[in-house]
């Protein structure tokens, strides 16, 4: 789960990463009153769920509180595009007005989960304030990768290795080795996948300050945290996404045609590929899960056919603690509840797999069926 920049920032206070003085905003006016409390000059940042935004005109340097109060009229109740939202956009409800920073140097530092380390790693660059994608693919060698073993956590001599690394001088190293430490420390506590700051500055005085400020949360690990659960914003999230995570069910939304039902994570995964090695381009990735129920079953399917984008759905099913008629009877409950009559392609193996295609076969709906999954991918390619 992302948090909006503000948020991350409070928690960044509480950890003692320095951060510059600022208040949230929802209204011109609010971001008027807040350029007045921090001296008439300020930082406004654009609060959405996507990097880039500099770029895109979202975070603007204003010198008086009238220019404040017509740039976040500009910006709030709009959706900012950035080269991460895609043309849609996403929503800006609120804006953050901070102090203007005194920089000198700026950097990269975030801890995150490495899959090729299969654990925890910190990420130092010596440039900050720039998109570190680009970074990585221009000049990788810029980029330090420091894996963290979990069993010693950061000790002070890698983070103070770190801090040498970046080159930022013997006054600001110390408060990055603060922040390292505190920013590990975070992640932990709160089950965190990702802990960003971008840029890391050094301001003229010597200071360290996070200037921006990103916390990937764990989905699985919500139920600890409840608070933080709260903190989650659903206007910035995929409607249909949205409504998979309140019902439980994995779905990510994609850019093909062809929607996909399928239960267990791995064989989602191998339709995906199957798909798209065929020719064809799957709208989403959606494991419903092994024990999933009749109605759980049709919650996915009228997920896939509220999408617009799709225009064929492919089932490739295995029957264990979900029993293929189980599952027929989901879809047909979803296709009847929709009103839906596009083209069905199913592969069925496992429990009750003659029932659940008597099912299907029975319903009218314009369904064929497959063996194999390499056969099911053909059949979705030739279904107009």
């Amino acid at each position: 789960m992302k948090i909006h920049e503000y948020q991350a920032k409070d928690i960044f206070r509480r950890y003692g990463i320095p951060v510059p003085a600022g208040a949230v905003a929802s209204t011109p006016k609010e971001a008027r009153r807040a350029t007045e409390v921090l001296g008439g000059q300020a930082l406004l940042k654009a609060q959405v769920h996507a990097g880039g935004r500099g770029t895109a005109g979202g975070i603007r340097v204003v010198r008086s509180p009238d220019e404040t109060e017509q740039l976040a009229g500009v910006l709030l109740g709009k959706n900012l595009v950035t080269h991460q939202t895609g043309p849609q956009g996403l929503p800006v409800n609120q804006v953050l007005v901070e102090e203007l920073a005194n920089i000198s140097r700026e950097a990269y530092l975030a801890i995150t989960i490495d899959p090729l380390y299969r654990g925890l790693v910190v990420l130092a660059c010596p440039n900050g304030g720039v998109d570190i994608e680009q970074v990585a693919a221009a000049n990788p060698q810029d980029i330090h990768t420091e894996p963290i073993d979990p069993g010693m956590g950061i000790s002070s001599y890698k983070s103070r290795r770190l801090a040498g690394w970046l080159q930022l001088g013997s006054a600001p190293a110390r408060g990055v080795v603060q922040i390292l430490e505190a920013m590990y420390l975070l992640l932990l506590e709160n089950d965190c996948s990702l802990v960003e700051i971008n840029p890391l500055v050094i301001t003229e005085d010597g200071r360290a300050v996070a200037l921006d400020a990103k916390i990937n949360l764990e989905d699985d690990a919500l139920f600890r945290h409840a608070k933080l659960a709260t903190l989650r914003d659903r206007t910035q999230e995929d409607d249909l996404e949205a409504l998979a995570a309140d019902l439980d069910i994995s779905y990510v939304n994609l850019d093909g045609d062809v929607g996909c039902l399928v239960n267990g994570a791995g064989l989602a995964m191998a339709t995906l590929d199957a798909t798209r090695n065929a020719g064809a381009a799957p709208a989403n990735f959606l494991d419903v899960g092994g024990g999933a129920s009749a109605e759980q079953v049709a919650s996915a399917v009228s997920i896939i056919l509220s999408d617009p984008k799709v225009k064929k759905v492919l089932v490739n099913t295995f029957g264990g603690i979900l029993r293929c008629d189980l599952a027929a009877e989901g879809i047909v409950q979803a296709y009847r509840q929709k009103e839906a009559t596009l083209p069905l392609v199913v592969r069925m193996l496992g429990t009750n797999v003659d029932e659940g295609k008597a099912v299907l076969r029975d319903s009218g709906l314009p369904v064929v069926f497959a063996d194999t999954l390499a056969e099911a991918a053909e059949a979705i390619c030739r279904t107009v």
